[in-house]
């Protein structure tokens, strides 16, 4: 198997664990994604030959592909749900028009109206059992995967700003919160009890190391909803997320993009996350956030993906360098991009990315 890499790396997630909890400067520098569009890992599997010898109609086909990746690229981790969690939305698709492109096209959701505006479809709406969904991947993981790497609990859970508007639509929602704030209330509580019963279930898991929460709660420059909002409706279910992962011994991790200014005390203090993950430039750099919340939290990620897609592999070679001096020190920083790997940034570009981590030694 040839490679793009330099400097081999083993999967350690003790020790990826250990970065993330700020327990002194590792050894080595540890990477993140929240992940890597499929079409990407399409292409890295295809000019790596990563999966040629895997035949796609054994039923362990998706999960051995996604180890393989995972360890190609250096990562300690792969990341899991629940099987079969499911909730409607109404999405708009357009073309996509990346190099890579999705022949379904890009979707994003509805601003002006989702599938619910009033209690009707409140009562209507075909809210999914968490106790029904199925655990395949957890169990094949479980049984399966090489010691040295651990599960990250991510996906269908902990989406309580985005879910509460994506379900009633941006739109519909802020209106809601002068006019129907009941039903808010409602959503938002709906949401808290589904996503603990699925928490519960993720964390039965022993390979489950780390709980990585997503929910996506402002825009350049501000929250969605206002920060008064926020904290009534938004927040106290990742309090709830954190304290579970907490009790349980696990970190609880947070993507969340837009400018959070107003409620980063909030989410430290009172949520007590561990790690915040999603830098844009044109917020806030990562090496900026280092510098304000370093001593209390991980920052994860942070190379700028519109920098990714422009810039080209010596201008990212040496913004990895630097951000890595001033963040890896006493831990608490993991390499990644600000968002994740979409697309439409260049395969190479990411790979440069990755491989600069690799090769770095302080």
């Amino acid at each position: 198997m040839n490679s793009p890499f330099a400097t081999p790396v083993k999967p350690d997630w003790e020790a990826f664990v250990d970065c993330i909890m700020r327990r002194g400067t590792p050894r080595r520098v540890h990477h993140i994604e929240l992940f890597l569009d499929a079409e990407v890992q399409e292409l890295i599997c295809q000019r790596y030959g990563l999966t040629d010898d895997l035949s796609p109609s054994d039923p362990a086909f998706a999960y051995e592909r996604q180890i393989r990746i995972q360890r190609f690229l250096g990562y300690d981790f792969v990341r899991c749900g629940l099987d079969d969690w499911s909730m409607p939305l109404n999405r708009i698709a357009i073309e996509d028009t990346a190099e890579a492109k999705r022949e379904q096209g890009r979707h994003f959701q509805d601003e002006h109206r989702g599938p619910i505006t009033n209690w009707a479809e409140f009562e209507s709406y075909p809210w999914p059992d968490p106790d029904a969904c199925g655990t395949r991947t957890l169990d094949w993981y479980s049984a399966n995967l090489p010691d040295d790497m651990c599960i990250i609990a991510s996906g269908g859970f902990a989406h309580f700003a985005e879910y509460l508007t994506w379900l009633m639509g941006y739109e519909t929602c802020c209106y809601a919160l002068y006019d129907q704030r009941d039903l808010v209330a409602a959503i938002a509580q709906r949401l808290i009890d589904l996503y603990q019963r699925v928490l519960q279930r993720l964390l039965a898991f022993d390979r489950v190391k780390v709980v990585w929460g997503s929910d996506d709660m402002g825009f350049k420059t501000s929250t969605l909803l206002s920060p008064k909002d926020t904290r009534e409706f938004i927040l106290p279910g990742h309090k709830i997320m954190a304290s579970m992962s907490h009790d349980a011994g696990r970190p609880y991790l947070l993507h969340a993009c837009g400018n959070l200014e107003t409620i980063m005390g909030d989410l430290i203090d009172d949520v007590k996350i561990d790690a915040k993950h999603s830098f844009e430039d044109t917020i806030e750099t990562v090496i900026e956030a280092k510098r304000k919340y370093g001593d209390k939290i991980a920052l994860l990620g942070g190379i700028d993906v519109d920098f990714m897609c422009r810039s080209n592999e010596g201008a990212i070679r040496r913004r990895v360098r630097e951000t890595l001096d001033a963040c890896l020190a006493g831990g608490g920083y993991l390499l990644g991009t600000g968002n994740s790997v979409a697309n439409y940034i260049p395969v190479d570009h990411y790979l440069a990315m990755v491989d600069e981590g690799r090769n770095y030694s302080g």
